[in-house]
């Protein structure tokens, strides 16, 4: 919901994307977080997590592969 028009706004995947790989990192300003918390319901963050956990799992087994082969 928006602060100011009290209005429902909709969320894109890239911001969620952008919200787990920053709390990957454990970076984050705080106006960005603000928003987030805001806007993104927990659903979407724990999906985001799960894919963006496998995502570097399956990156770090390729390198790995990679570097071994």
């Amino acid at each position: 919901m928006d602060k100011i028009t009290g209005t429902k706004t909709s969320v894109s995947y890239w911001q969620i994307a952008k919200a787990v790989m920053a709390a990957f990192m454990g970076i984050r300003k705080k106006s960005d977080l603000e928003n987030d918390a805001a806007t993104l319901k927990p659903v979407h963050v724990v999906v985001g997590g799960i894919i963006g956990g496998l995502v570097f799992v399956i990156g770090v087994m390729l390198l790995v592969q990679l570097v071994v082969s």
